[in-house]
């Protein structure tokens, strides 16, 4: 197949992504970029060579670019839940998780006719759905259409990646709701943890810094643990509320001086430290 090269290269480095370290808003921020280069790239073999006949047209838009566009929808949306996502309490976060699944079930039910039309097979209505030109204004536009363009898009491409990805992210999200459920249980035999007595006196954004810190240099469980949970026990044994602390870390990442201003303070004051005893 004429895309198979890039298909697979693709589908390769999403597969080392997923499979490597970070927690799932890193990934999703990661994919998002793989996602947008290999669009791109799409976009332009399109533009440089039209397709020869009309079945090819209604094949590219109906099955090569949805596999690759529904995953742009499915770490964009994955980014938005995660990034907002009640911290702490299981039952909050099952009642959250369970909406976001409730909503994108919505989305089936109201393009029914469509969602019917592709899961079944139907070919009969292809080249108004699939070709070119055919565009249905009443389609919502999402933030990231700005990737689209005429040449680019069809009346329906769009809405078959969006069905791709919303089945990708239910099983995500019922995956861990399960785990949410699972885990609920064995706390109501097991004794509250003893209350740490230390308290975190700095600012939370230093503490984020050393937590991202710790966790990049694999030191602690041989970098096998999610910052989700590295974050739960600096917020228990330090008695503090992170937040957001991903967001935390991009205002970090974005630092116009110094990105590691708390790490290079505790270098200064631990040299100052040992040069006193030295004396």
């Amino acid at each position: 197949m004429k895309y198979q090269k890039l298909l697979s290269e693709f589908e390769g480095q999403l597969d080392a992504l997923e499979g490597g370290n970070g927690d799932v808003l890193f990934k999703a921020e990661k994919g998002i970029v793989l996602v947008e280069k290999c669009i791109r790239r799409l976009q332009k073999q399109v533009a440089e060579k039209d397709f020869e006949t009309q079945a090819d047209e209604i094949y590219f838009f109906k099955h090569v670019k949805p596999q690759i566009f529904s995953k742009l929808i499915y770490y964009v949306r994955l980014f938005n839940i995660e990034s907002k996502r009640p911290r702490g309490n299981h039952t909050a976060q099952i009642k959250y998780l369970q909406h976001q699944i409730d909503r994108f079930q919505a989305f089936f039910n109201d393009n029914l006719e469509f969602y019917n039309y592709y899961r079944r097979g139907a070919m009969s209505l292809d080249e108004q759905y699939f070709v070119r030109g055919n565009r249905d204004l009443r389609l919502p536009l999402e933030s990231f259409y700005f990737l689209i363009d005429d040449r680019f898009s069809t009346c329906q491409d769009g809405t078959v990646a969006t069905i791709m990805a919303y089945d990708m992210l239910i099983v995500y999200l019922r995956k861990e709701v399960d785990d949410l459920h699972n885990s609920i249980e064995p706390q109501k035999n097991t004794p509250m943890e003893k209350p740490s007595k230390l308290f975190w006196t700095g600012s939370k954004t230093d503490l984020v810094e050393l937590l991202y810190a710790l966790h990049a240099s694999n030191s602690v469980n041989s970098g096998t643990i999610d910052i989700k949970e590295m974050a739960s026990h600096f917020e228990h044994f330090y008695n503090v509320d992170l937040g957001n602390y991903y967001h935390t870390f991009i205002d970090i990442r974005s630092r116009k001086t110094s990105k590691t201003r708390f790490l290079d303070k505790l270098i200064a004051m631990l040299h100052q430290r040992m040069d006193t005893l030295d004396e």
